[in-house]
Formats: structure tokens, sequence, C-alpha cells
């Protein structure tokens, strides 16, 4: 499975923004699919992951962030909304290789594919 991260960017305080995921090599509907972030001299954050039986948030951006999939594209979204300058992080989508899982994974090491990144600025 092969992950391409895009839609970052600069933004100021309180705006918007919506990251993309694009998976290939094979489906991944059935997949947990998450998306993490590293911020500059600090360690991964588990953000936010979405399975066939729900999402889950960290307590950081639950209310402000909402992942979603579209299947037909085989696409996970983060839509990212009230961006605070503390979300300002390289943002990693990640694709877990079993399928069906009973949980929602939210380590990272639980995931066995990783997308290159993408930036996230929030700066006035």
């Amino acid at each position: 499975v092969q992950l391409q991260a895009s839609g970052g960017g600069l933004v100021q305080p309180g705006g918007s923004l919506r990251l993309s995921c694009s998976a290939s090599g094979r489906a991944v509907s059935s997949n947990a699919m998450g998306w993490f972030r590293q911020a500059p001299g600090k360690e991964r954050q588990f953000v936010a992951a979405i399975n066939w039986g729900g999402t889950v948030y960290a307590d950081s951006v639950r209310g402000r962030f909402t992942i979603s999939r579209d299947n037909a594209k085989n696409t996970v979204y983060l839509q990212m909304n009230s961006l605070k300058p503390e979300d300002t992080a390289v943002y990693y989508c990640a694709a877990d290789d079993r399928i069906h899982r009973l949980y929602i994974p939210t380590t990272g090491y639980e995931y066995d594919y990783w997308g290159q990144g993408t930036l996230v600025t929030v700066s006035s």
C-alpha cells in the first residue's frame, strides 16, 4: 500500500484546511486509517483514526477536526477547522494492514504503511 498525503499549507489562526490521503496498491476500505502529526522538536502525536466501526480523536482536536473516508476513491480526509498555532506540524497518514480490526488503533506502531507527510503551518 502506498499513501500520498496532500492539502497542507499556511493558514491563519481560526482558518480551515482539508488534508487528503490517497491510497494505492489495494483497497483500504476495510482497514483502519489514521492521521498523526509531528511538530518540530516534539514526538509524533496521534490525531484521528477511522475504521469500519467508527472514528476516534485526540482530545486536543476533538470538536475541531473530522476524519472521513471515500471508499470509492480509496481516500481518507482530515477536515481541520478552528486551527490554532499549536496545530502546526507535519501531518502523516497511516494505514493498518489488518482488516476488520475490532478496535481503532491510536498508536503509531499499530500502523504498517505511512505517507510522506504534509506540512500545516498556522500563523498570522
